[in-house]
């Protein structure tokens, strides 16, 4: 047994009794286990909320994309900094809203914004089909981290399952507090690695990051710029776009939204989260370094783990590795508890009125390894690389904001049936695009030849509000935006404060 897989079981243990031992003293209703009772701090709430930042798409993604596709992964950086601007208007409403109707899930908010039981049911299947990609993102994440940096000692099958067992069960315990109390590990532990091995690289290698960034200049001439064949200027501005816009639209970020203490949080997360977003650049530098360092992987996704290993102690790629599993365990908590709480509250609780809140919670509960197998079924199926696995799950989020934003108008001017029609079919849309692998220059061949790359996720969000526009107004005798209880008359506009929550 090596230094590595020491500092990996130990890891793995320490994560498990930490989210084990943050259920004390508490009697885990629907609303304590979902959205922690709406206590958390400011720490809590910042912590879960830069979750996005250090997942395993961190670990592997971020400096795979740098590894294989150079500059074109700087939409990273820029999509997330995005995000946390429109979050300082967006995050508060939905905060006040959702504290006055006591909401625990996203598709409550749409169930009463538009008064429509339907309507939620398909914002719960949206939610749930982007999620798996992203919770199998995670364990598929988990393995290769675990394997490589045990060095072959765990295999990727025994971490992946080991990973899913461990999350498993301390979010049956313990809920958001499990993937809170384990978020602090995951920065403090995060912060140190990616800042060393980003500054240290570089220096060991090449004596800095000026000297890496012109060899690779000199060595491949125009692997920095963003507007590589496949990933050009069109790519980059519409992949920020869309996940900047549906960057809040994650079900388990509703859920992150709803436990904060008040809105204050929200406002001061704003404005240090894209600078806590720069630490991103460390990940790339990283991934750079590999490609002059250990260049020709087959996958990029590796670059990491592989320059890594070649570089430090067994010990040292042991704590890189821990650092990882937390990356792994975190998010994919928050997910599996954000995909059970959906399913117990707003699927089999719509069909169950008359479920207490202590039975949802056992229900949401007895969902978690349910999720887990098929999260693992779909794992070892075999999957797509790392970051198209996450814009996967953004374009699918993303057919959520239009409806998500017309919502907090006063006086909605989209109808139930113009929000569902648009959602359902900006998500058929992204399926058929996705699964055929096809661009957006091939199904729409009049575009100029500059945004014959766009993502698709925008071809599919345009058809959706297109949609709900026209549906909306064929029903607009339906429009529910007068309905206090639906659509939320009263709930100041975006950005808005008031007394409550200040």
């Amino acid at each position: 047994m090596n230094a590595a897989m020491v500092v990996l079981i130990a890891f793995f243990l320490l994560a498990l009794v930490l989210g084990l031992w943050s259920r004390r003293g508490k009697e885990m209703d629907i609303e304590q286990w979902s959205v922690g009772g709406r206590n958390f701090g400011a720490i809590f709430v910042f912590l879960l909320l830069a979750g996005e930042i250090y997942t395993t798409f961190t670990f592997l993604g971020a400096s795979g994309y740098a590894y294989t596709y150079g500059g074109a992964a700087f939409y990273i950086l820029g999509y997330g900094a995005l995000a946390y601007v429109i979050s300082y208007w967006l995050a508060p409403a939905i905060w006040r809203y959702a504290k006055r109707e006591k909401l625990v899930s996203q598709p409550d908010w749409f169930r009463r914004k538009y008064d429509s039981r339907n309507l939620s049911l398909v914002v719960a299947v949206i939610g749930i089909v982007a999620m798996v990609p992203y919770l199998e993102l995670q364990l598929t994440g988990l393995g290769i981290i675990v394997q490589e940096t045990s060095y072959g000692s765990i295999s990727r099958t025994a971490a992946i399952w080991i990973g899913a067992i461990v999350m498993a069960v301390y979010v049956v315990a313990a809920g958001i507090h499990a993937a809170a109390w384990n978020a602090v590990v995951k920065d403090i532990l995060v912060l140190v690695v990616v800042v060393f091995i980003g500054i240290y690289l570089p220096m060991h290698y090449f004596g800095g990051v000026g000297t890496m960034m012109q060899t690779l200049h000199e060595q491949k001439p125009g692997f920095l710029s963003a507007n590589l064949p496949s990933h050009d200027m069109g790519w980059f501005i519409t992949s920020i776009l869309l996940s900047a816009l549906g960057f809040f639209m994650w079900p388990h970020y509703f859920g992150a939204i709803y436990a904060s203490r008040d809105t204050r949080t929200f406002r001061r997360n704003a404005m240090f989260l894209p600078l806590y977003q720069l630490v991103l650049l460390f990940v790339f530098f990283t991934g750079l370094a590999a490609v002059l360092v250990v260049p020709g992987l087959s996958d990029g996704d590796l670059s990491l783990l592989a320059i890594s290993r070649k570089t430090f102690s067994p010990f040292v790629v042991g704590l890189i590795g821990a650092a990882g599993i937390f990356c792994a365990l975190v998010p994919g908590a928050m997910l599996l508890s954000t995909s059970a709480t959906l399913l117990a509250k707003n699927v089999v609780q719509e069909f169950r009125p008359g479920l207490s809140g202590r039975h949802t919670a056992i229900v949401a509960k007895a969902l978690v390894p349910v999720i887990t197998l098929i999260a693992l079924y779909l794992t070892f199926a075999g999957g797509d690389a790392i970051v198209n696995l996450l814009l996967l799950g953004y374009a699918f989020v993303t057919q959520l904001f239009p409806s998500m934003v017309a919502s907090l108008h006063p006086r909605n001017p989209i109808t139930k049936w113009g929000a569902g029609a648009g959602m359902v079919v900006g998500a058929v849309l992204v399926t058929w695009l996705t699964l055929g692998k096809r661009t957006a220059g091939e199904v729409l061949p009049f575009l100029p030849e500059s945004w014959h790359h766009l993502n698709v996720g925008i071809v599919a969000l345009v058809a959706n509000i297109i949609v709900c526009v026209v549906v909306s107004l064929a029903t607009g005798g339906l429009r529910v935006g007068s309905i206090p209880a639906a659509a939320g008359a009263g709930t100041p506009p975006v950005g808005a404060g008031t007394a409550e929550g200040r």
